[in-house]
């Protein structure tokens, strides 16, 4: 039997026990340690117990914060601050390591500001400049020390010495107005990394960056990364542009009083221009030269004997620093260069000679209240012309390029495509009845129906209801899907009848390009404002570019043939081979002609678009009338001399139902060349452009009458002579920039001149 089996035994043999059990029973690891004489199964925390001779242990305390309060007595002061400090030195660890991944070093050495980019024509022709003017880098062992001590002496003495914050600075700084509150690696942090906002967060994340900077990169290195980027005003971003701007020297060849002037700009670039402000400028050069005494870079007698610099700037070429095309091709350009310093002239596609052409043409075209736009490009996407809206200084939305508007009759494009594709002609018929049943009954502009129509005349007299029972006939997805093979990247709501119509919108720069792919054979077509380079046959191989069989396209430029000489976009018509679409959305909100002309490499796509900026109707303006006037004006000039072969005009075919059904008929005939022929009220007016300026000639009851619009050709002649003046007037500045340049070059050992 055990001796633990009765309470009787157990007291026996505790009467017996030895001192050395008592010993062993009051020892921290006995088992009986942790046993209360009163209670065998009470739990006690294990540990000696108190001696008896001692005073008895503080009670224990019940509440969370006393619990915490006797955890941190217990185990001391000092091993806690240890590990704080190893906690605290982790996460910085910890951040530096996050600055090298989000915030590279690399970074430090781009340009702060997208660095100067200027756009030529195809021909060299300056079109706009824009951007800042950002210098080369500059190297900190090839500047005088003069130009060194006088950005440190003025914004961080203690440059060499700090690890990146000093607050012996801050407190200078604070005290006497001299010297910068954040140190140069401060700044460099700053314009470099964070946004420009003023609050506690960001300043200590400022710090950081320094002293992850400090730890990184050399002391010159991060002056020379500063001085490289920093603003001085009159859009120069580093030394080099600005001490080129202002005083026409490189920075190594800088004078004393040149480098003063230079540094006090950084407080407030913009404020302290000396070309804006010489006398806030001049004021502030003379606080740099105190605090070069101060600090000991020079004598009061050198500060003394340097006097406010004189300034060179060396007028520049003034060029448009905006247009619509320069607009949509800048982020293009900046974009390629995003990493550069030096200014960068790049050639574009623009072609100034048709760019003048669309202008003219958009300028005299009797808009009234409303906008217009034009788009010409070469079959292979690059854009030769663009007109964004009237006028540029008022409102420079590209309506081009970022307008979206319903194109109207000239989405039917990819509806009849897509039907030659699935194996329609154009002299098979369609149903061209009224809708009569069903929640959706398009009709046809003037209500002309027949019971069939050949596809041929329906796209010609662009007919509403044989569009949409093609489009149902084909598909709505065949649609799309030949609409996203021409490039077409808007949304086209699949199921919807009313898309055969072109009520999904896109831009004017979309469907051009769509067109174009048709024109060229070979799509999609992506435009572009900057040439491209030729493909070799590897890459026309590989260029994933589709083309249409010989059958279908040679059927499509039949239609788009069709819409001009016979159909609704007879105004458009040239003396040679032209193809075109007209287009009118409802109410006449939008009115289109988009289509092509000319021959092998001359051939051009020109897209032609007139509406209200407020999507309200226009008076009268229809795709056949305004738009493709403007178009053929603009042909009309810009494939002249190019080898188009003249071509009799069509007469009407009277044996079918030609009418124009989206548009009225107004009388008016081509005649080629831009002159037209109207037969209104029993008498002819022959309208034509001589030189630009439009005469009208008027046959009636045997007399002839001629108007010239004199306020034109009084423009015309002030043009011309301004034109002749601003001529000779550029040459003899050219020549006395010439001859004063020659005077000032020093000889070539003094170092002057940039």
């Amino acid at each position: 039997m055990w001796p633990f089996s009765s309470s009787r035994r157990s007291a026996s043999a505790g009467e017996r026990r030895v001192p050395r059990d008592l010993a062993l029973e009051d020892a921290p690891w006995s088992p009986y340690a942790d046993l209360d004489d009163d209670d065998d199964l009470a739990y006690r925390p294990r540990g000696p117990r108190q001696p008896s001779y001692l005073p008895p242990a503080p009670p224990r305390r019940t509440t969370l914060r006393g619990r915490i309060w006797d955890r941190i007595a217990a185990r001391g002061w000092l091993w806690w601050f240890g590990r704080i400090s190893a906690a605290v030195a982790l996460v910085f660890i910890l951040l530096v390591a996050w600055l090298a991944i989000t915030a590279p070093l690399s970074k430090s050495l781009q340009p702060i500001a997208a660095p100067q980019v200027t756009l030529l024509a195809a021909d060299g022709t300056p079109i706009a400049r824009k951007g800042a003017v950002v210098g080369e880098p500059v190297v900190v062992a090839d500047l005088p020390p003069h130009v060194v001590e006088a950005f440190l002496a003025i914004e961080d003495r203690r440059f060499y010495s700090h690890w990146g914050v000093d607050p012996r600075g801050i407190a200078r700084a604070a005290l006497t107005g001299t010297g910068g509150g954040s140190t140069i690696t401060q700044q460099l942090a700053k314009f470099t990394f964070l946004s420009p906002e003023r609050t506690l967060t960001r300043k200590a994340r400022e710090a950081l960056i320094a002293f992850w900077l400090e730890a990184w990169l050399t002391k010159d290195e991060i002056l020379e990364r500063y001085l490289s980027n920093a603003y001085f005003g009159d859009n120069m971003y580093g030394l080099r542009a600005a001490s080129l701007h202002y005083f026409f020297r490189k920075p190594e060849n800088l004078k004393p009083e040149q480098a003063a002037m230079l540094a006090g700009l950084l407080q407030a670039p913009s404020r302290l221009a000396p070309t804006r402000n010489p006398d806030l400028a001049a004021a502030r050069f003379m606080l740099v030269k105190n605090a070069m005494v101060a600090a000991g870079y020079i004598t009061q007698g050198e500060a003394d004997a340097m006097n406010v610099p004189k300034l060179d700037v060396r007028e520049r070429e003034e060029i448009p620093t905006g247009t619509y095309f320069a607009d949509w091709a800048l982020p293009q350009a900046q974009a390629s260069g995003a990493e550069a310093y030096a200014s960068r002239t790049i050639t574009t596609t623009l072609d100034s000679r048709l760019q003048n052409i669309a202008r003219r043409v958009t300028e005299r075209a009797p808009l009234g209240s409303a906008q217009v736009a034009l788009v010409a490009m070469r079959p292979n996407g690059e854009v030769v012309a663009m007109i964004g809206g009237k006028d540029y200084g008022q409102s420079p939305f590209n309506r081009a390029t970022q307008a979206r508007r319903q194109p109207g009759s000239t989405f039917k494009l990819f509806v009849y495509l897509a039907a030659l594709r699935a194996g329609w002609h154009p002299g098979d018929t369609v149903d061209n009845t009224e809708f009569t049943t069903g929640s959706y009954r398009p009709g046809n502009a003037g209500g002309h129906y027949s019971p069939t129509i050949t596809l041929a005349d329906a796209f010609a007299q662009s007919s509403n209801v044989a569009a949409v029972r093609l489009a149902q006939e084909v598909g709505i997805d065949a649609v799309i899907e030949t609409a996203r093979d021409l490039g077409v990247t808007s949304d086209l709501p699949a199921g919807d009848p009313s898309l055969a119509l072109g009520t999904s919108t896109m831009t004017l720069l979309e469907l051009t390009s769509a067109y174009a792919g048709v024109a060229g054979n070979a799509f999609p077509v992506e435009a572009h404002a900057f040439p491209e380079e030729e493909e070799g046959w590897f890459d026309w191989l590989w260029n994933g570019k589709s083309s249409l069989g010989f059958g279908d396209r040679e059927e499509m430029e039949t239609l788009l043939r069709g819409a001009i000489n016979s159909g609704t976009g007879r105004a458009a018509m040239l003396s040679g081979p032209n193809f075109g679409k007209t287009g009118t959305t409802q109410d006449n909100r939008d009115a289109l002609f988009v289509g092509y002309a000319g021959e092998g490499d001359d051939r051009l796509v020109v897209g032609v678009w007139i509406g209200n900026d407020d999507n309200s109707p226009l008076d009268g303006v229809h795709g056949g009338g305004l738009p493709a006037r403007i178009w053929r004006d603009f042909m009309t000039s810009a494939i002249a001399g190019q080898g188009v072969p003249a071509r009799e005009i069509p007469r009407p075919d009277p044996s079918g139902p030609v009418q124009p059904l989206d548009v009225p008929t107004d009388g008016e005939f081509p005649m080629g060349d831009g002159t037209r022929l109207i037969i209104r009220d029993g008498e002819a007016v022959i309208v034509s452009d001589v030189d630009g300026v439009p005469v009208e000639a008027t046959i009636g009851d045997g007399s002839l009458s001629v108007d010239i619009d004199e306020e034109a050709v009084a423009r015309r002649l002030v043009e011309g002579a301004r034109q002749q003046a601003a001529e000779r007037l550029e040459d003899a500045r050219q020549q006395g920039e010439r001859a004063i340049d020659n005077a000032r070059e020093p000889p070539a050992e003094s170092g002057a001149g940039p």
